[in-house]
């Protein structure tokens, strides 16, 4: 993908550089043009948050790398926003959690999905699950519900980022343990979710990739990041930060 034209010292050097990614991505094929309603959506909210990462997402960051490095196991989904955004980084993730990586998508074709798996292989990932496609999420009927039976369909840990509502509702019906990243701590995935993550992505994956290497080897501090971890006062504070600037 072509690099942006903008200084770093730029004050929405950060926004801009995201939006280009997204931009970029539907140039390639590996974002859907709705991806970039989806981009301008949450990029408000992150603007609203100042955006940084709250106390409150920071520990929600540091549980969700907890229950992924405790999984029996864990994948983390991969749609076209996804790709564009983090692909190198979903990468070094799963790495570092041991987790699997799969592709799915609402506006499904088999071209997308091999360019998205492309992508990720392109960013070091050496298996990426979802073009079997031989399991579903009960409840649903669009393409979202196609999933690897031995990915999404048998994990017990799912990171959903940039997640559908009525998907993440499915999932958590499903008894998965369900880590969202949302900047929307209203929508029904924040809401859903078991640990949400109420930060932009290029700050979120990043900082679970630092918690799991900090918490590896430590089950005592995996325990102790999933257990004082509030999922109701996270969405809570995240809409206290948002409506009157309290980080």
């Amino acid at each position: 993908m072509s690099e942006i034209d903008v200084p770093e010292s730029h004050p929405r050097y950060e926004s801009l550089l995201t939006r280009h990614r997204i931009e970029d991505g539907v140039e390639t094929g590996i974002t859907s043009k709705q991806g970039l309603i989806a981009q301008g959506r949450g990029e408000a909210f992150d603007y609203l948050l100042g955006e940084r990462t709250t106390d409150t997402a920071a520990a929600a960051e540091r549980a969700a790398a907890a229950h992924l490095l405790q999984a029996d196991h864990a994948v983390l989904s991969i749609n076209g926003n996804v790709a564009a955004l983090v692909p190198g980084e979903m990468v070094t993730l799963a790495e570092a959690t041991g987790a699997d990586l799969e592709v799915n998508l609402f506006n499904r074709t088999a071209a997308r999905m091999e360019r998205i798996a492309d992508h990720l292989r392109e960013h070091g990932a050496e298996d990426v699950l979802g073009l079997t496609a031989d399991g579903r999420i009960p409840g649903l009927d669009h393409e979202r519900a196609k999933v690897d039976a031995d990915g999404i369909g048998d994990a017990d840990v799912v990171l959903v980022p940039l997640e559908d509502g009525d998907r993440a509702e499915a999932l958590a019906d499903m008894g998965k343990t369900e880590l969202v990243v949302d900047l929307n701590p209203l929508s029904r995935s924040a809401q859903t979710a078991a640990v949400p993550i109420v930060d932009n992505i290029i700050r979120a994956v990043p900082a679970m990739t630092e918690h799991a290497r900090e918490l590896a080897g430590d089950e005592a501090a995996q325990r102790e990041a999933i257990e004082s971890f509030d999922a109701a006062e996270a969405l809570s504070a995240a809409e206290r930060a948002i409506r009157d600037g309290e980080l």
